[in-house]
């Protein structure tokens, strides 16, 4: 485990600005630099305006295609952002008339993106008049030009960061391509195939034609949004609100409820982080482990009856992935414990490979190794091919790990074949044979970097004075929501006095507090016994804590969610 450092958020905005709240939620607000009071209100009447380059040729393009019936392919991503993007296009462009279809490429055949090879199975699966990417295409050049070979048009939708010119399509669309001057950059693809949409249906209802009712898609945009942690910016909070409501009302896909059910949670009381831990995961099952048509036609299904048999292999495929993922995260661990690291002599990034891992998981080890270590992570696994190995890395705050990657393959071009992705998560491949050499050279440039950037820090939004720890207080932290990436659900830290304490199962401390309103609260911190040192004759402990509800026996009642726990004087 790497030492914490707790620090408070620092206040990006004023916090006077907020009337008619308590001071800590104005501090709240203020702290995740909320600009205004009408930011607390989302209305999709408040969505940006889709001023976007390439837009309007989309639309043409797809308006024109549709009145031909000519024929479309829709070529996806393997991941849950992907999955939802691909769902929501067909859906919406059928319900507009559009004849159309879609490939998702084997993430173990194919890769990532657009290739020249996908955009020939394209072809010869469906001779289509036009493709359109979602999710992917933003660095497709050679698949672009292969597709236009077979007689396509080509429109790219996209989110993914590029440096680089795009592709000569006949649209791209992507809020981060160079020259686009939409104001938020944190659209996921599904954000951007709704905008696509969205246009497309309204451009269509002033000529007169068929169109598609788009508020009816948003649980999709919704959990394809928070599933691939983009940034919660206004926009995306709308967006997020706006469908995460629908599926707590039970308007949306069969194919989610039939995922809620079996997973054993109530659509009533489902809260934004769900769409990230209980349904993004099932859905990427479906990528890593099998194919993510699985997924796809889940989402796509018209009733639950349809629907039931898919999500039911899509949560047995999460838990195989549950397994092999844990398999393989043992034996990286054996692996750095070979090298008898303690935290002052770890490499400043982590860089790993087995022959036999599964390239389906690598990236949620690569995460979950970054979370325990404080460190840049990427993790391989073989390629069929036998000669190239595929890396997922996932990085801390501070380091841009797809920037960190392109600067090594600028600097030595043989070592990286492909690569792609975000300032927290990227993919790559390599030559198997060059893999000693990469992991060299990434771990220098790595080590080159300010060593602030490896300290691990917990912030928090400061106290909370004690005569609101309340239930209240949990039900108005929720409204604010939701909650989520470059907006997190609020921290507190304070010093309480303990009354008394069990280990539970010998792993989890739960203590009871006496605050000085002279009321008692319960506290609970899960799996602390090895990361803690709880001294039960000292009778005040500092936590960092989040507050929940606790539901027992048909009572609730206030609790604290203990993060962090230290003993002695702040």
């Amino acid at each position: 485990m790497s030492k914490l450092q707790i620090k408070q958020r620092p206040f990006l905005t004023r916090a006077d600005q907020f009337q008619g709240v308590p001071p800590f939620v104005a501090e709240i607000l203020a702290r995740r630099g909320v600009q205004s009071e009408q930011e607390l209100e989302l209305k999709l009447k408040h969505l940006l305006v889709p001023r976007m380059k390439g837009l309007d040729q989309a639309v043409q393009l797809i308006d024109t295609a549709i009145d031909q019936q000519k024929k479309i392919i829709i070529v996806g991503d393997y991941d849950a952002d992907g999955a939802t993007s691909t769902t929501l296009m067909v859906l919406a462009l059928r319900e507009m008339g559009a004849q159309v279809n879609y490939l998702v490429p084997d993430r173990f055949k194919y890769g990532y993106g657009l290739t020249p090879a996908i955009a020939d199975l394209a072809f010869q699966s469906y001779q289509p008049d036009l493709l359109i990417t979602v999710d992917n295409g933003i660095s497709s050049h050679a698949g672009v030009e292969q597709a236009q070979a077979h007689g396509m048009q080509v429109i790219i939708t996209d989110h993914h960061l590029t440096t680089k010119a795009t592709p000569a399509a006949e649209a791209v669309v992507n809020p981060n391509q160079l020259g686009c001057e939409f104001p938020s950059k944190a659209l996921a693809g599904v954000g951007v195939a709704f905008y696509v949409l969205a246009n497309l249906s309204s451009h269509r209802a002033k000529l007169g034609k068929s169109t598609a009712k788009m508020t009816q898609y948003l649980d999709l945009v919704a959990l394809g949004t928070y599933a691939d942690v983009a940034s919660l910016d206004y926009n995306n909070r709308i967006l997020v609100d706006a469908g995460l409501k629908r599926i707590q009302r039970n308007q949306c896909r069969p194919g989610i409820s039939a995922l809620l059910d079996i997973a054993k949670r109530d659509p009533q009381q489902l809260q934004a982080q769900d769409l990230g831990f209980v349904l993004g995961p099932r859905i990427n099952a479906a990528g890593r482990m099998d194919t993510m048509d699985i997924g796809i036609e889940c989402l796509l299904a018209d009733d639950l009856a349809q629907a039931y048999p898919l999500a039911q292999q899509l949560n047995e495929l999460n838990l195989e992935r549950r397994q092999v993922e844990s398999q393989i995260k043992q034996e990286a661990l054996e692996d750095l414990q070979t090298l008898e690291l303690d935290q002052d002599s770890l490499p400043s990034a982590l860089v790993m490979f087995q022959e036999n891992w599964h390239q389906g998981v690598i990236g949620i080890v690569a995460g979950r190794l970054k979370e325990q270590f404080h460190r840049p992570s990427i993790v391989f696994a073989a390629d069929e091919d036998g000669e190239h190995i595929k890396g997922s890395a996932r990085s801390i705050e501070g380091i841009h790990i797809r920037d960190a990657i392109e600067q090594v393959a600028e600097q030595h071009p043989h070592l990286v074949r492909y690569f792609g992705g975000h300032a927290a998560a990227a993919g790559l491949t390599i030559r198997k044979a060059h893999f000693a050499e990469f992991q060299r050279v990434f771990v220098e440039l790595i080590d080159r970097m300010d060593e602030s950037l490896f300290q691990a820090t917990l912030w928090t939004d400061g106290v909370l004075p004690h005569p609101t720890l309340q239930l209240e207080t949990v039900d108005l932290i929720a409204q604010l929501g939701p909650w989520g990436q470059k907006f997190p659900s609020p921290v507190f830290e304070g010093r309480f006095r303990v009354l008394d304490y069990r280990w539970l199962k010998e792993q989890h401390l739960k203590l009871r507090l006496a605050l000085d309103t002279g009321q008692i609260v319960d506290a609970i911190g899960f799996n602390l016994r090895d990361q803690v040192n709880f001294d039960p004759m000292q009778d005040q402990v500092n936590l960092v804590y989040t507050l929940e509800q606790n539901q027992f026996n048909g009572a609730v009642s206030l609790q604290l969610r203990i993060l962090h726990l230290t003993q002695g004087s702040v």
